[in-house]
């Protein structure tokens, strides 16, 4: 079996289809166009100006609270940098992004997990830990269909947080790449929004989920005086981010092609998560699942005794590979997979289910 026979529910990446190409070949145009010195030169760490001002309109703050990095990955490295403090606790849901759990492990952060509910972290377990004499430097929360689990934070439980912010002293990390790939009810406000100016906040999102992955742009919005700090660490990294990438994406949302590329990728993802759903429902009726309402990703729990990391090797010996629940807890998963169906293209999808539920019964 060739690489290209993989079909592969690993990697949180939209499939070729669904990206505007030519959208973003016009926005290419009219960077090089409109300001090839400002897309073709160095510039400075707060990233690309005009993409800084916009996206600052966009959160209504001051340009001061935006940076504009590579990726949000790298947004996320900054922000670890500048507050975590070894041996000092960091509030992270239970599961949590693998790479989240990876960068706090590296800057020696005392990692406290909290169990996460279909409705978002479960924050009377954060107050009574609070209670008990926890002070963490930071929580870190995806709010919006959650990487890995798919699920999203709700309204009460997004102001519960900021009351705990509030009253014990710390930060809220409210990191949101997908919150725009919505395809099944209402927007909720952003816990930056209904912070009110506080600066109890700090917020990262990204492009890579709305326009491509390779542009590789993301952005911190926070207190001006944090950000002036991370903007110190960026230009010591780089010198500047990528400038051509941020003004090609300048240009692509000016044009409003961001809001085109949503749509577009909504619409194929509601329809690729409801191939997915009954797919499992079919050939894996022992699963347990909840379907999102957006984002790239859905959390499956097997039944127990099935061993995850064997079931892989079995998987990708049929040609299907997924991502191990315990590569996102510090503990446990063993019967769990995290299921990205971004990438995978509706003609593709129950194939790879059924060479999955394969997978499982040779074990």
């Amino acid at each position: 079996m060739t690489a290209s026979d993989l079909i592969s529910f690993a990697r949180g990446a939209p499939s070729l289809d669904i990206i505007d190409v030519e959208g973003l070949k016009a926005a290419t145009d009219a960077a090089l166009s409109e300001d090839p010195g400002g897309a073709l030169g160095y510039g400075t760490a707060i990233g690309y100006p005009k993409l800084r001002k916009l996206l600052a309109e966009r959160h209504g703050v001051a340009e001061e609270q935006v940076l504009v990095t590579n990726g949000s990955m790298q947004a996320d490295a900054f922000l670890f940098d500048q507050l975590v403090v070894s041996g000092e606790p960091v509030v992270v849901e239970r599961p949590t992004y693998d790479r989240t759990l990876l960068g706090l492990k590296q800057r020696g952060a005392a990692i406290t997990p909290v169990s996460l509910d279909l409705d978002g972290i479960d924050v009377d377990e954060l107050a009574g830990l609070l209670e008990g004499g926890l002070r963490p430097t930071f929580a870190h929360i995806i709010p919006n269909f959650q990487n890995p689990a798919g699920y999203t934070l709700t309204l009460p439980k997004r102001q519960r947080l900021l009351e705990l912010a509030e009253q014990y002293d710390f930060v809220i990390f409210e990191d949101d790449p997908y919150v725009q790939i919505r395809f099944a009810g209402e927007p909720l406000p952003t816990m930056l929004e209904l912070d009110a100016g506080k600066g109890r906040v700090v917020y990262a999102s990204s492009f890579s989920k709305t326009v491509a992955p390779g542009v590789r742009i993301g952005y911190l919005v926070g207190p001006a005086d944090l950000i002036a700090k991370i903007r110190v660490r960026a230009t010591n990294t780089y010198i500047s981010p990528n400038m051509f990438a941020q003004a090609v994406v300048y240009q692509f949302l000016a044009s409003g092609g961001l809001d085109r590329a949503v749509a577009k990728v909504n619409a194929a993802l509601a329809e690729r998560v409801a191939v997915l759903t009954t797919a499992l429902g079919k050939h894996i009726p022992d699963a347990k699942f909840t379907a999102p309402d957006g984002g790239y990703f859905m959390w499956v729990d097997l039944p127990d005794g099935v061993d995850v990391a064997k079931l892989l090797v079995a998987a990708e010996e049929r040609g299907v590979t997924f991502v191990k629940g315990t590569d996102f807890l510090l503990e446990g998963g063993t019967s769990s997979a995290r299921l990205a169906y971004s990438g995978v293209t509706t003609d593709k999808v129950e194939e790879g289910v059924r060479r999955l539920a394969d997978a499982l019964a040779s074990l």
